[in-house]
């Protein structure tokens, strides 16, 4: 076991919008936090992408910036930074060719362009043995669609995959074989998880839905555990030695991980540009009755932990477009003061299918819509509307994993930028009839991670030996059993929902 003395940990969050790169204590607190902004490029409608080498950067920049403000406070502890660990926007993925050079701009997991390919393979029929397989749905969200559009549109893609020459990864393997020079070609389960490639019951590439996308040649990397040997980095030269990556895992099983949902029943929901619930389980089914997936919580050697989880793809994104495409506002600050400003909202929803509708719904194709609008509806209703979607996504999300369990929910833990809004929060509370409580360490994601590090560094031996998060620094929200009138509101949010997928597009 390595030394307890004066050690530390870096994370590395690499998310949709930004990198951020944080120095953990053994005990969880952040010693020093930088960030890099990421940029997303939108080359058609319902195209989304991002540069490689700008990730890639993106994350060297945050490092660089971390180490060197550790350095300027702590002198001489650079040293005992024993571990590394990796948390990534999940279904995003890289082509590069045997040189490392990448083939096509990394496609996001919001990109829409494969709805086509989707309706192919619903065509030929190959739904149930998709998800019995890898416990997820045909929808774009996840990698594999995308895949086969860009081998189906794109010559040099087709060419390198044909000859054998085309390497897969999501983010976390393009990272890591960037940080390691190309000497390391790896994935862990919870990524590998999310492509639509990855059986997660044999725990293997599958051979056979590989022959049915036309993907055979497509080369996929190594899959390990959560908790492994990665390999090292020196970060460009930024650590003074080089530092062992140990951990590896999807944001959203990340924060899974931080929030300490180790226990069967358990559930958390990230509230960042989309949101992930995750409700630890140990009863897996194949079924497709309510459209809920089975994904793979985290894994230790020894230890598997699987989960269902509920993907709302419009959470913080509702937000940012409000901000930025309607100027609702300015800053953060000002979005509870006008949202509690109001009695009610008056009947004015948000459907925030920009991108189409995740669980329970899978409706790819749906667009965006307001409801309710009259001449007397303000800006602050528009904004509470997008809050309320939300949390209506998150009740709907819940109830359809309760009837896949045939349990009910026992508490909720939340987490992300948006968890900081009490308005947001005590009406998730109302509507599910549950407490919910939002952890102290904002970074929950990058503290998953920089657990899974420890471990996998041996820094502590097992799960029990990890460190308790405070109780004090949490805040839990409790329901308001006289909070009737959003009982109501959610009602006509089901209607709508339910008018809405009558409509032809």
């Amino acid at each position: 076991m390595t030394s307890k003395k004066k050690s530390y940990f870096l994370a590395i969050d690499q998310g949709t919008s930004g990198t951020k790169a944080i120095i953990f204590d053994a005990h969880g607190s952040i010693k020093i936090k930088r960030t890099s902004p990421l940029k997303s490029h939108y080359p058609k409608a319902n195209y989304v992408e991002q540069i490689p080498e700008e990730i890639y950067h993106s994350v060297l920049t945050a490092v660089k910036d971390c180490l060197a403000a550790f350095e300027q406070k702590f002198p001489n502890q650079n040293n005992n930074i024993i571990a590394c660990g990796i948390s990534n926007q999940r279904e995003t993925f890289v082509l590069w060719d045997k040189h490392g050079n990448p083939l096509h701009n990394a496609v996001v997991w919001q990109c829409k362009r494969s709805n086509s390919i989707c309706e192919t393979l619903i065509d030929r029929k190959l739904e149930s043995v998709i998800h019995a397989k890898t416990g997820l749905t045909i929808d774009p969200y996840f990698s594999a669609t995308k895949v086969i559009w860009l081998y189906e549109n794109n010559k040099t893609v087709k060419r390198a995959i044909d000859a054998g020459e085309a390497f897969f990864g999501t983010v976390d393997t393009w990272l890591l074989y960037k940080l390691t020079e190309g000497k390391s070609y790896k994935t862990d389960h919870t990524n590998a998880s999310r492509t639509l490639f990855y059986n997660i019951y044999e725990l293997n590439w599958d051979k056979a839905l590989l022959e049915q996308y036309g993907l055979k040649n497509l080369n996929l990397p190594e899959v390990t555990y959560s908790s492994d040997d990665f390999g090292v980095a020196s970060f460009d030269g930024a650590a003074k030695q080089a530092i062992p990556i140990t951990g590896i895992i999807g944001d959203s099983q990340a924060a899974f991980f931080g929030e300490e949902c180790f226990g069967i029943g358990t559930a958390k929901a990230t509230l960042g540009t989309g949101c992930s619930i995750l409700w630890n389980t140990d009863k897996l089914s194949t079924d497709l009755n309510n459209n809920m997936l089975t994904t793979i919580g985290w894994s230790l050697k020894g230890q598997l932990s699987y989960a269902l989880e509920g993907i709302i793809v419009s959470c913080g994104a509702t937000i940012e477009w409000l901000k930025n495409q309607l100027s609702l506002f300015d800053s953060y600050d000002e979005i509870e003061p006008m949202v509690v400003s109001l009695k009610s909202n008056e009947g004015v929803y948000l459907i925030p299918a920009f991108s189409g509708m995740g669980a329970p719904y899978w409706q790819k194709n749906w667009k965006a819509s307001i409801h309710g609008l009259t001449f007397s509806t303000s800006k602050e209703h528009l904004l509470r509307a997008g809050l309320e979607s939300i949390a209506y996504q998150i009740k709907d999300g819940i109830q359809s994993l309760e009837t896949k369990t045939n349990t009910s929910l026992k508490g909720l833990k939340v987490n992300g930028g948006i968890a900081a809004n009490s308005f947001l929060m005590q009406i998730i509370a109302d509507l599910l009839n549950r407490p919910i409580t939002m952890v102290g360490i904002t970074d929950i994601s990058a503290w998953g991670a920089a657990m899974i590090a420890g471990l996998g560094v041996h820094y502590w031996k097992d799960m029990n030996d990890l460190p308790q998060l405070s109780k004090e620094v949490s805040k839990t929200y409790y329901p308001n059993t006289s909070n009737s009138s959003i009982h109501y509101t959610y009602a006509t949010w089901s209607k709508i929902i339910e008018n809405k997928k009558e409509e032809t597009f």
